[in-house]
């Protein structure tokens, strides 16, 4: 996929390509906010394969998609130090051209405009590297922080998803917010330091 592997930077944010090295920040990271992150995680609904993920099959699982153009993940970095992670998902190519982008934060890094900038510059990455057209986030009504994530980067609301993903046990609907290139021409990280 053009644009792959990629390290991009703005102020003290960094974005990498999520590597095997990160398990162990990655992992005290997820320990150390399960109760903060639990509500908003995914899961494996009842019926469908819920074998356990190691973070090595994880990584490497994505790394593969990231081969075939189908998703970038990234690790977030603030000043050097491992904060989260942002994936985009689900890429589609042809008529299409778009994206969905999942993420999450270390609490310790919370309130800091940290995801808002590293979102920022996924955007601007899929729509001015990997020629992406569309970028959607869906978030859970309930999920005030990742909600402020979408009003910050003054994405529109297109439209809500009754039981969309299965999150944290059960079916969660979820609201849907999207971003095309042509409504950040300048670039999306210019409209958040605008």
């Amino acid at each position: 996929m053009s644009g792959w592997p990629v390290w991009l930077s703005s102020g003290d944010v960094t974005l990498r390509p999520l590597t095997y090295r990160d398990q162990g920040d990655w992992r005290a990271a997820r320990q150390r906010n399960a109760a903060w992150l639990r509500p908003w995680d995914a899961t494996v609904p009842p019926g469908a394969d819920a074998r356990p993920t190691s973070f090595r099959s994880l990584v490497w699982r994505l790394n593969k998609q990231a081969r075939r153009g189908e998703t970038m993940p990234f690790a977030v970095e603030v000043d050097g130090s491992f904060a989260g992670q942002v994936t985009v998902n689900n890429v589609v190519r042809g008529s299409a051209q778009f994206a969905s982008v999942g993420y999450w934060l270390d609490q310790q890094y919370a309130g800091r405009g940290v995801m808002p900038r590293a979102v920022a510059l996924v955007i601007d990455h899929c729509f001015f590297t990997a020629g992406l057209h569309r970028i959607e986030v869906a978030i859970r009504p309930e999920n005030s922080n990742s909600l402020r994530v979408v009003e910050k980067l003054d994405l529109r609301e297109v439209g809500y998803a009754p039981k969309f993903l299965h999150i944290d046990g059960a079916w969660r609907d979820h609201r849907i917010y999207a971003v095309t290139v042509e409504e950040c021409p300048t670039g999306m990280l210019k409209r958040l330091d605008g």
